[in-house]
């Protein structure tokens, strides 16, 4: 998953306050219960710091997506006076809160977008005979979108009305038409509902490559709700499903895990290749709880497990963070990629991993895990290999979020001196700068 979508907050520095609220217009009296929640959030926020100036911004976008109809919810933030992002949540967050921190709380906007499938919907009505040789009209309406995100943001759709007689002529047109769009949405599927017969016609008549994603779903499918087509078959048809992208780069960490290619594992060695912005993409077993931390400084790449290994950077009053804002925050510096993945299709050791750019002498060891079975994670993770290093009361990403007792960490590259304030202490440019 790539989280472009978030540099707006990261353009700024903090601090940030951070609102997640159920806007929801399923209700009675919708605007009324939106107030009540926004004003118990704005005297949190008040009690956490926020000045008045960013409380009366924050006001001002809360509930504006009056357009957006059914059950949703949304995400701002503001920093200095200013709103820096106003998202749109596919679901109402499980708890309203409201957050002032140094950092932005961007991890339940983030994972309300994992997995970011991108599909097409295709919704064909016709209400005559099944067959051609009669009067009517078969109509064709089709959408691209990335589930869930966007089905609180319906995009641009097709419109087609076609007479009945000219159907199965047309439709071939039509196929080659919704192939292009699928290519240029990069589609992992096509959603396929409505009339049985007009839907057979057209999908027998779609080029070979986009008839092989087709995904046909059953039960009402009207296209006048403001809201994603065909979104209550999306939910079933995609719930539990990686993205085809994202589901490479984890067969891509399976098979370097397996030759020792350029990957790590294991927090304290993943921390450290986001320190010299290796990391091309980070792969998670579920995100971290809150109350696991790391160090930061003021850039993305200053991060540490220890308070005492940034200032060793030369890193001036590092502050203990949130782990899951301090790890987005540099994602999003690096241009890296994240990647949540279920343990029953790959167990990382301290449920985390990360596919690195390139290595060199200084990229940190991954652990090995031999023969210990870890609290939590069961069986061992990777294969035996002599030569481990142990080290003790290293907080873990895992199951539950807590420290585990005994934990593993590659070492880092300590030969290198004169170690700037970035944190990076690899000579090499940073890859995609």
């Amino acid at each position: 998953m790539r989280l472009s979508f978030l540099e707006p907050l990261y353009a700024e520095p903090g601090p940030f306050a951070s609102v997640y609220l159920d806007t929801s217009r399923d209700v009675e009296h919708p605007e009324r219960a939106i107030a009540l929640r926004w004003r118990r959030l704005r005297e949190s926020l008040s009690r956490q710091g926020s000045d008045r100036a960013l409380l009366n911004v924050l006001e001002e976008v809360v509930g504006a997506d009056t357009e957006v109809p059914g059950v949703h919810g949304q995400a701002i933030f503001a920093a200095h006076g200013t709103l820096v992002l106003d998202g749109e949540l596919p679901r109402p967050p499980e708890h309203d809160s409201a957050r002032y921190s140094t950092l932005p709380d961007a991890m339940p906007l983030v994972t309300q977008h994992v997995p970011e499938i991108p599909y097409m919907a295709v919704v064909v009505h016709y209400g005559g005979l099944p067959t051609a040789e009669t009067h009517g009209w078969v109509t064709l309406e089709a959408e691209t979108g990335t589930w869930p995100a966007s089905t609180v943001t319906a995009g641009e759709r097709l419109h087609r009305r076609v007479a009945v007689a000219t159907w199965h002529r047309t439709s071939l047109r039509l196929g080659h038409r919704l192939d292009e769009q699928a290519r240029r949405a990069h589609a992992d599927a096509v959603v396929v509902g409505g009339d049985e017969w007009a839907c057979n016609v057209l999908i027998r008549r779609l080029p070979h490559t986009l008839r092989d994603k087709v995904v046909r779903v059953g039960g009402r499918t009207p296209t006048d709700t403001g809201r994603a087509l065909l979104e209550p078959q999306l939910d079933g048809v995609f719930r539990g499903r990686m993205a085809a992208h994202d589901r490479e780069l984890v067969d891509i960490f399976i098979g370097r895990r397996a030759l020792d290619g350029p990957m790590t594992e294991g927090l304290a060695a993943t921390v450290a290749a986001l320190q010299r912005g290796q990391v091309a993409a980070l792969l998670l077993n579920r995100p971290p709880g809150s109350s696991l931390r790391l160090w930061a400084g003021s850039r993305p790449t200053q991060l540490a497990l220890t308070e005492a290994e940034l200032v060793s950077f030369g890193v001036r009053a590092p502050r203990e963070e949130r782990a899951d804002e301090a790890l987005v925050r540099a994602l999003v510096g690096t241009r890296a990629e994240l990647v949540v993945v279920p343990e029953s299709e790959l167990r990382l050791y301290e449920g985390v991993g990360a596919l690195l750019r390139y290595t060199d002498p200084g990229t940190p060891s991954r652990p090995d895990a031999g023969t210990l079975c870890l609290p939590d994670h069961g069986p061992p993770l990777v294969p035996d290999r002599p030569g481990s290093r142990r080290a003790r009361n290293v907080p873990t990403l895992g199951r539950n979020g807590s420290a585990a007792d005994e934990r593993r960490m590659g070492h880092m590259d300590r030969s290198r001196s004169g170690a700037e304030e970035t944190g990076s202490r690899s000579p090499r440019p940073r890859p995609g700068r």
